[in-house]
């Protein structure tokens, strides 16, 4: 890990960051790697919705709100190349004590909830002092860029940290943990025992936890629905853990939200309409019954309408060449007369010759006496086949 410090400003104090060079970085286990794995493209297109809470004191006065989207976008590349990617988007503006404040996040995030690109920013309105906090988080090659900046009065200090990509499998930023929720939520389930990678309030990495809290029965909007609690702590190396309590619906739907420690709490106002998985019908099996045609009045009335065309056909042919009923004539005089047990084969024979396609005879009797049926090869492989 790198990092640098620089401040500007009437009250410049020189800042080192906390921590060794060169001890080991803290690991996912593989029980969290393998939950960020096992995301499919699917089950992510459940996850696309926007809310709204509002932000309540511990008296129920209300305070401001908590806007929080998801949505699939598009994400420019270095190179300029488009790629598709989820969008988070996630903001609070309200009033503590009657000072004004708010927080905004910007995330762009990959299927597998790799960070691509994340920007936060904090704000308190204090009276004397106004505080700005902001912190960027950037996929640069092999690294994770870290770039903090933070605004007391006219002071600001800024600090940048990279990290090596490699080092940071299984890393869950802030806008993937709002995504990550959504997936429990519709799991039902939280990964047992999975240790995730996050940043703490200072930018250090750290371990980040999941606890499966149980269900609980609230009234949002005259309503009964039943909440699924996970409670996320990040536990920072040199700070004290920091906890939240999410109460997610069924559909992914944040339904409260508790920050431990704190006075005030996000809760929902309006039951939302709750999204259910598409169950796919197996698809029907028809007996395959014989086809009567005959007893089927479309199809019969095809079979009249085709016999009385072929009928006219050949009435209109034998009327353009009346040298056809001579040629009939003569076949039926010489079936009279010799009467073969063949008829099949005496008409072939018979009418062989008037066939413009057929092989001439020898000159000579032959032993070899050629078919008088028609060849069913083609002429073409007939002609290959002989030469």
């Amino acid at each position: 890990m790198s990092s640098k410090v620089h401040s500007t400003g009437s009250r410049t104090k020189d800042h080192q960051p906390s921590g060794v060079e060169g001890l080991p970085f803290p690991e996912a286990n593989a029980e969290a790697i393998n939950f960020l794995s096992s995301l499919g493209y699917e089950e992510l297109q459940l996850l696309f919705f926007s809310e709204t809470l509002a932000m309540v004191s511990d008296t129920g006065e209300p305070q401001g709100e908590l806007t929080i989207e998801v949505q699939r976008g598009k994400y420019q590349e270095k190179l300029g190349l488009l790629t598709s990617c989820i969008f988070v988007h996630a903001f609070t503006r309200g009033f503590v004590d009657k000072t004004l404040c708010g927080n905004s996040l910007l995330g762009h995030l990959s299927e597998k909830l790799e960070l691509m690109e994340q920007h936060n920013h904090e704000f308190i309105k204090f009276f004397i002092l106004p505080m700005e906090r902001k912190m960027s988080l950037l996929k640069e090659d092999d690294q994770l860029a870290v770039t903090r900046s933070i605004k007391d009065g006219e002071e600001v200090k800024t600090a940048m940290t990279s990290f090596p990509w490699s080092s940071i499998k299984g890393f869950v930023s802030e806008a993937a943990n709002l995504v990550l929720l959504r997936v429990m939520a519709w799991r039902r389930m939280v990964p047992s025992n999975a240790r995730f990678l996050a940043l703490d309030t200072e930018g250090k990495l750290c371990y980040s936890t999941y606890q499966d809290l149980g269900f609980q029965t609230i009234q949002v909007d005259q309503k009964q629905a039943e909440v699924f609690i996970v409670e996320q702590t990040v536990h920072s190396e040199e700070g004290i853990p920091m906890s939240c309590q999410y109460y997610l619906l069924s559909d992914g739907h944040l339904a409260k939200r508790i920050q431990v420690g704190s006075p005030g709490c996000c809760i929902i106002t309006k039951m939302p309409i709750l999204r259910e998985v598409d169950e796919i019908e197996p698809r029907p099996v028809f007996e395959k019954k014989p086809l009567v045609w005959e007893e089927d009045m479309e199809l019969y009335t095809k079979f009249l309408e085709r016999k009385e065309e072929l009928r006219l056909g050949h009435a209109s042919y034998l009327r353009q060449h009346p040298e056809a009923h001579a040629l009939i004539s003569d076949f039926l005089l010489f079936l009279l007369l010799r009467q073969p047990e063949d008829v099949v084969t005496f008409a072939a024979e018979f009418f062989g010759p008037f066939d413009p396609r057929r092989p001439s005879s020898p000159g000579l009797g032959s032993s070899n006496r050629p078919s008088p049926f028609r060849s069913l090869e083609p002429e073409g492989d007939a002609g290959c086949g002989a030469g």
